[in-house]
């Protein structure tokens, strides 16, 4: 049984619409974007110095990127 990154509550597979609801708070999420939240609420264990690299990396992947 999955259960809500947000609220703890169960979520719910819908067959219909190929999502994930929460039966608690009613967040409504792809299996990718239960994979990606899960992921990024995962308390993180990198050193101050990593996460600078990750967000300086990030930064110029955004700016290198299409701007529309």
């Amino acid at each position: 049984m999955r259960y809500c990154p947000e609220c703890g509550g169960e979520l719910k597979y819908i067959s219909a619409t190929k999502r994930y609801a929460c039966k608690s708070c009613g967040l409504s999420l792809t299996p990718q974007e239960l994979t990606e939240l899960r992921e990024k609420l995962r308390p993180s264990f990198e050193s101050v110095e990593e996460q600078r690299r990750k967000k300086r990396k990030d930064y110029l992947k955004w700016w290198l990127g299409k701007k529309k």
